[in-house]
């Protein structure tokens, strides 16, 4: 055993390696990304470790290994859990013969998510076991039990770390000498496949299973009861950590309730909690999912506050402080009188596209492309590009989920006549779950213009990398995947590529493909900033500036300021040379030079 200060992710990883695990597939996406991170450098020889096009893949992959009695670990963030929704609801009545745990990381807040998405409430929909922990060492201890339930009961597991505990760091223990659990191949039997009368004998024995799950539940050492007193509080997650904190503070006696596996909730301690309190306090984050199954077991014997009664927040993460009050509440204890002085609150720093950042040139392009149209309706999608919402771009009108911008853009192009649809994609992005978007607008005529923002990486989570790229998880070199020949095998006959920083030819671009009746694109190419080196060119300020500040109003790059006479200036240290506020000045002001001197 070796001891490491690892992040929740981190020791999620190790505790994966620590069971034994042979394979494991992921799509990137905080708060998760770095569990597979973790695997990569780990680069432990017999685990096969991969980031897959997107989570349906990743999670397909993971379920054929297991087929095979492999034990396999799929990672992803809450909102990719949609995506793989469809195997994973028939996964579960296929079931799986090697050790399976779905690793899905919860966002409250949220911090980089579309939605606060309660994924113990998605193991509820699917009949499946999830462990919710406390802390990065609980999250370790965690992995191991879950793949051992996993076997018993022939189903997958999930795990349901939150932002906090992903990105919380803590010592942990653990196996680095552990062996690779590869399983003893595939046995052909008619149960591994999905017919309705399996299907509705599997469903039966699923709810079977679930008592039997409870009741084994009863045994972990992740649910149990502590302290004293008729006043209960039941948690789960890493609100555990807060009360217990919050109680020892208040010197209250609490009867304290820890629910490590919140579905479905341990049977006999259930039982015995309510029978022990004359009330019930729940502090969870987001879904009221342990609450509802206390209000279940009480029966209107014992009150149980929470969400429902407004006693705890419906939304956002919850802290040290939001439960203390609430606990000060719940027991009737005088207020604490607020003598502390205030601080002063922090400056609100939107986040932007860095300094030569390509979308920036590449939203910029198509702004001036489009702005004799009557209408232009710009349809954006999950990404850096994002960003390109602000002012002063102001070029996402819409955003839903990952590649849903090609597909809006159909359907506001049928609805909104004489409004052109441009829809931007970044390339991880189109190969995630763009091309049937893509096939459908060709196959049903409409008439958009799809702009793939192509920086050659997964930008936004950190730099890994795709199909696009010619490179795997492992950094071995693998076939790179053309976005053009994509396109037109697809059947998009109006196909340019560009790069976004050559301006008018990209205007030029833009401006033709928008003006092709039917679907058209345009691939800008040029580079992730971050994955540059230093240029040996910076754009300057000479002395014909005019202090009109077009350079600031028109592109927003974060390099460009001015000072007190009202005069441009560029921060050396930011800029990156891409030259796209000298094609906005008017009076040819900003010009590129050696970076240290002109």
């Amino acid at each position: 055993m070796s001891v490491k200060v690892c992040m929740g992710n981190e020791a999620i990883a190790l505790g994966a390696l620590a069971a034994g695990v042979s394979v494991a597939a992921g799509y990137p996406g905080t708060p998760s990304t770095e569990i597979i991170e973790t695997l990569v450098g780990a680069h432990k020889p017999g685990v096969s470790v991969q980031w897959s096009t997107n989570e349906k893949a990743a999670l397909e992959v993971a379920a054929g290994a297991a087929y095979a009695g492999a034990r396999s670990l799929c990672t992803m963030k809450q909102v990719g859990l949609n995506v793989a929704s469809d195997p994973l609801m028939s996964l579960s009545y296929i079931g799986v013969k090697g050790g399976m745990v779905i690793a899905v990381a919860d966002d409250p807040g949220p911090w980089s998510s579309q939605t606060e998405q309660d994924t113990r409430g998605f193991a509820k929909h699917a009949n499946l076991p999830v462990f919710d922990p406390s802390s990065p060492e609980e999250a370790y201890m965690m992995v191991l039990s879950a793949y051992e339930f996993s076997e018993k009961y022939s189903l997958p597991a999930f795990l349901r770390p939150t932002t906090r505990v992903c990105h919380a760091s803590a010592d942990v223990d653990f196996d680095i000498d552990a062996e690779i659990k590869k399983g003893d191949g595939f046995e052909k039997r008619p149960e591994w496949c999905i017919f309705p009368a399996l299907s509705y004998r599997r469903h039966g024995e699923l709810e079977e299973k679930q008592g039997e799950m409870a009741r084994d539940f009863d045994k972990m050492p992740y649910n149990r009861i502590e302290g004293r007193g008729r006043k209960g509080v039941a948690v789960s997650g890493v609100s555990y950590l807060y009360a217990k904190e919050a109680i020892a503070e208040l010197g209250a006696d609490v009867l304290l309730y820890k629910v490590g596996t919140p579905y479905p909730m341990p049977e006999r301690l259930t039982k015995k909690f309510i029978s022990s309190v004359d009330s019930v306090l729940v502090v969870e984050e987001l879904d009221p999912v342990v609450e509802e199954q206390l209000l279940i077991e009480a029966a209107g014997r014992v009150p149980v506050l929470g969400k429902r009664s407004g006693d705890m927040p419906k939304n956002g993460e919850y802290s040290f402080e939001i439960v203390k009050k609430a606990l000060i509440k719940y027991l009737g204890l005088p207020q604490e009188k607020e003598e502390r002085e205030e601080l002063p609150q922090l400056p609100v720093r939107p986040p932007v596209l860095c300094a030569g950042c390509p979308h920036r040139a590449s939203f910029y392009a198509a702004k001036v492309a489009t702005k004799d149209l009557k209408k232009a309706i710009y349809c954006g999608d999950i990404g850096c590009y994002t960003l390109g919402n602000a002012a002063p771009l102001n070029m996402v009108d819409t955003c839903l989920c990952m590649g849903a911008g090609i597909t809006i853009a159909q359907g506001l192009a049928l609805a909104d006549a004489g409004a052109k649809c441009l829809a931007f994609i970044g390339d991880s992005t189109f190969f995630h779950t763009g091309i049937p978007g893509v096939i459908n607008a060709v196959y049903q005529g409409t008439d958009i213009t799809v702009i793939v923002l192509d920086n050659r990486t997964t930008a936004m989570t950190g730099q890994q990398p795709h199909p696009g790229t010619g490179k795997r998880a492992l950094g071995d070199d693998a076939p790179a995947l053309d976005i053009e020949t994509i396109l037109r095998a697809c059947g998009v006959k109006r196909v340019s590529r560009v790069n976004p920083f050559d301006f008018e030819s990209a205007v030029g671009a833009i401006r033709e493909a928008v003006g092709f009746a039917g679907v058209s694109a345009v691939i800008a190419e040029a580079p992730c900033v971050a994955q540059l080196k230093k240029p040996e060119a910076v754009c300057f300020v000479n002395d014909k500036c005019i202090k009109c500040g077009r350079c600031i109003k028109e592109i927003g790059c974060p390099a460009i300021t001015l000072d007190e006479a009202g005069r441009a200036v560029v921060n050396a240290h930011l800029c990156t040379g891409c030259g796209l506020c000298a094609c906005v000045c008017p009076v040819s002001a900003i010009e590129r030079g050696e970076r240290n001197g002109k």
